[in-house]
């Protein structure tokens, strides 16, 4: 077991004192007696004032690589010794270190993060605004000749206005999801039958697009607890994004199963898929890929990035893979249990 070696010197140091003392009561010590205990003494003294002093300046640059730690350089780590008083005190600082330098880059990594995002959205609410108020200037101005042209001119303005309603209602929603207002209100629910609720809408729009439906749901019910409205929100967002996305193939499925206590939704089309590098990037706001997330191919780049933020409200998941040219797919998972959300019967209780 390593002792303190200042604690330990000073011990030897009170030891000769008391040897001295004892020495010097018994009677008159021989000069050789008194040279050699008064060496000691001195010795230990020295050794007392060498040790303290080490101690002393090894505290003070742990305090140095301390101070330099916070005011930036997060890089640096103190070197332990054999001292193991002073180690755990080493050891709580490189801690303290390596946490500051964990935050340190998620906060570069947020506010670049940000910045891309206020960056991208600008230009997606600039784009749409600056056509809207053209074709208002040109139907003010009389350019529209016609009365057909003009229907066109309302009807372009009708477009490009939604677009911007749903782009800036999704900004909101973002925003109420990184602050914690959106207020479930969940009710027990069917979920396969509300996955046919949701592919019914898109019939027509995959029809048009030349895509195959395969569907494959149970026959029995898939009870779940979640809110109606935020469940067909990240439902649509999902078959929306492989109709768009996966356009270029000629199949889009939706699949439903169930293990360990969780229901499993695949959304796969057979598109042209994700890139490896990209995969991990696909829920990041205002991603898009160059080829396939294109702002011209629409969208506003927020719908995977809130419906994977509503996934885990719910206590679920999202994830996807994807082998380019062969199959990519989404998954959500949603517990089978109503754990940690108000049931039905509570809400209409309460009211």
């Amino acid at each position: 077991m390593k002792r303190d070696p200042v604690k330990l010197l000073g011990a030897i140091h009170l030891i000769v004192l008391a040897v001295l003392a004892g020495v010097t009561a018994v009677g008159t010590p021989s000069a050789l007696t008194s040279g050699v205990l008064f060496a000691a003494l001195f010795a230990s003294a020295a050794g007392l004032l060498i040790s303290r002093f080490r101690y002393t300046a090894r505290l003070r640059d742990v305090n140095r690589q301390l101070a330099r730690a916070l005011a930036g350089n997060v890089n640096t780590r103190i070197l332990a010794n054999d001292d193991p008083a002073l180690n755990e005190v080493i050891f709580s600082v490189n801690e303290l270190i390596g946490q500051l330098d964990k935050l340190q880059v998620y906060t570069i990594k947020t506010e670049t993060g940000r910045k891309r995002f206020l960056s991208n959205i600008s230009h997606d609410i600039r784009t749409p605004l600056t056509s809207i108020i053209g074709y208002i200037d040109a139907l003010r101005d009389g350019v529209a000749g016609s009365e057909e042209q003009k229907r066109q001119y309302l009807d372009v303005l009708a477009r490009k206005s939604g677009a911007l309603k749903k782009l800036i209602d999704e900004v909101f929603l973002l925003a109420k999801l990184d602050a914690d207002e959106i207020r479930l209100q969940p009710v027990r629910l069917d979920l396969a039958e509300t996955v046919r609720e949701a592919v019914i809408e898109f019939l027509p729009e995959l029809h048009q697009a030349g895509l195959e439906l395969v569907l494959q749901l149970p026959e029995e019910a898939c009870p779940v607890v979640a809110d109606r409205v935020c469940l067909l929100r990240m439902l649509n967002n999902l078959i929306q994004n492989a109709v768009k996305h996966g356009g270029d193939g000629n199949k889009l499925g939706l699949e439903l199963s169930s293990a360990q206590g969780k229901y499993c939704l695949t959304v796969w089309d057979n598109g042209a898929g994700i890139p490896a590098e990209e995969l991990g990037l696909v829920f990041e706001r205002m991603y898009r890929t160059d080829a396939s997330r294109s702002r011209a191919g629409g969208g506003s780049g927020l719908g995977l990035a809130i419906t994977k933020a509503l996934a885990e409200k719910h206590g679920g998941t999202l994830g996807a893979d994807s082998e380019p040219g062969v199959r990519t797919a989404f998954y959500l998972t949603l517990p089978v249990t109503d754990k940690g959300l108000q049931t039905a019967d509570d809400i209409l209780r309460n009211n």
